[in-house]
């Protein structure tokens, strides 16, 4: 299968690639240039801006088309009119964050999505994203209709993180100590290593199969305190605590998910990280053990620590100050 992917050299999509070229595909990737030359040497690269130089496909033809990196309408827009039909089948990559609150633990693919205030905007926030995804999957299914694969993740984690949510929790605690962690411990929290998912997109399209899947593990229940034990088992040094800190002191002390990935004080709609993945696995979803993705981020960490993207988790000096004061 000749296989055209737009972004495909960072995380979700670096792992779509790896994935298509195990399986045996011809991958071509659009991209910025943004990771260098180096990466996939044997792939046919388009260096070009999804805004400005779509025209670089023009006359050409692939079997199947995946986009991990489309956050307005008007990008799917532009990029069907400029693949002209001749795109193959098209995958979007979607986020759970479609959901409108409250949406409920358990929820399935088919529950009530946000709608936007101003469904004109293309300013990318917290506050729009959900809602502009939802665009988004409604201009790609107008263009590519019934054989349209749309995958809404939860979390992505594991090895290539250049988000650093994972990978800064995985560093903390593999530090030891006593960790500062922010409340509550049970807030539901779902994750899927990119791998996996990469893998799961070849295996549809491998299939001809469209239709919405999530993509998240393990199911409902889980939470954010199970993840962090999760992480003390297989990379903590002995001796390491988590000490769960009331959210509204860490509130009040303006700290936020730069300091704690993962948290997002007074977010209503927590239960879109209790999704039902039911329907992913039934099609052939196969996340691997945790404790498996816990460890191979560890050693990404450990080779990447001087790439880490500044801001990520809590000095040393503030972590024991807010520790000791929290406590209180």
């Amino acid at each position: 299968m000749r296989i055209l992917v737009i972004g495909g050299t960072r995380f979700v999509g670096r792992e779509i690639v790896e994935s298509a070229l195990t399986d045996g595909h011809e991958v071509t990737v659009f991209h910025r240039g943004v990771t260098g030359p180096d990466l996939f040497p044997g792939v046919e690269h388009l260096l070009g801006d999804r805004f400005a130089d779509l025209g670089l496909l023009a006359g050409r033809e692939w079997d199947a088309t995946v986009d991990v990196c489309a956050y307005v309408p008007r990008a799917v827009n532009e990029l069907a009119t400029a693949l002209g039909g001749h795109g193959g089948q098209h995958v979007f990559i979607s986020t759970v964050s479609v959901y409108a609150p409250p949406p409920g633990p358990g929820l399935t693919e088919g529950a009530e999505l946000i709608e936007l205030e101003d469904p004109t905007t293309e300013v990318v926030t917290d506050r729009t994203y959900g809602g502009l995804k939802v665009l988004c999957e409604r201009a790609a299914s107008r263009a590519y209709g019934s054989e349209l694969l749309i995958v809404r993740p939860t979390y992505v984690v594991g090895p290539n993180d250049y988000t650093w949510r994972f990978p800064a929790w995985v560093r903390r605690i593999a530090a030891g100590g006593e960790v500062l962690c922010p409340g509550p411990a049970g807030i539901p929290i779902q994750v899927i290593d990119a791998r996996d998912q990469a893998d799961f997109v070849v295996h549809l399209l491998r299939q001809g199969r469209g239709g919405t899947f999530h993509t998240a593990s393990p199911k409902p229940p889980f939470s954010l305190g199970d993840l962090l034990e999760a992480t003390v088992e297989v990379v903590a040094p002995a001796g390491t605590t988590l000490t769960w800190i009331d959210p509204e002191f860490l509130a009040a002390e303006e700290l936020d998910d730069s300091a704690f990935p993962f948290w997002a004080p007074g977010e209503p709609d927590f239960d879109v990280l209790a999704a039902d993945p039911s329907a992913a696995l039934a099609a052939g979803l196969r996340p691997r053990p945790l404790a498996e993705t816990i460890a191979d981020t560890a050693g990404w960490v450990r080779d990447n620590a001087e790439n880490a993207p500044p801001g990520r988790g809590l000095d040393p000096d503030r972590e024991a100050d807010l520790l000791r004061r929290g406590r209180s």
